[in-house]
């Protein structure tokens, strides 16, 4: 079963934008960490941003003040607003949930026990 499942990738060129949506089962709800992490070509998966239960989000650095992290508590579906791509932004996104915390989400990939499949986000220079 496929608690996570991640749309809305595709190529655009650099200086545009995408929202990425991740819809989760009912299982996972509004007390779970949520997060977004990505692997670029050549490189090892990393944080992107991450959201607790009271939706306050972190980001990594390369990302702040482009991409905007959010949850639909009540559709149980995960956004990341991405802007002002880059092409170093290219790469696998997945979206993962931590059924342990609550708050002060982990930027950690092995503390998140649930993934999506992931949707690839093509940046062209």
């Amino acid at each position: 079963q496929d608690h996570l499942v991640e749309s809305g990738g595709g190529s655009v060129q650099a200086g545009g934008s995408l929202r990425l949506s991740c819809a989760a089962s009912g299982y996972i709800d509004r007390s779970f960490c949520l997060g977004w992490f990505r692997q670029g070509p050549g490189k090892e998966r990393e944080v992107v941003a991450t959201i607790d239960s009271s939706e306050t989000p972190t980001y990594a650095d390369s990302v702040k003040g482009r991409f905007t992290i959010s949850r639909d508590n009540a559709k149980n579906i995960l956004y990341l607003q991405m802007n002002s791509l880059k092409p170093e932004d290219t790469g696998m996104y997945y979206c993962a949930a931590d059924d342990y915390r609550n708050y002060y989400c982990s930027t950690r990939e092995p503390e998140y026990n649930y993934w999506g499949r992931g949707t690839q986000v093509t940046v062209s220079s």
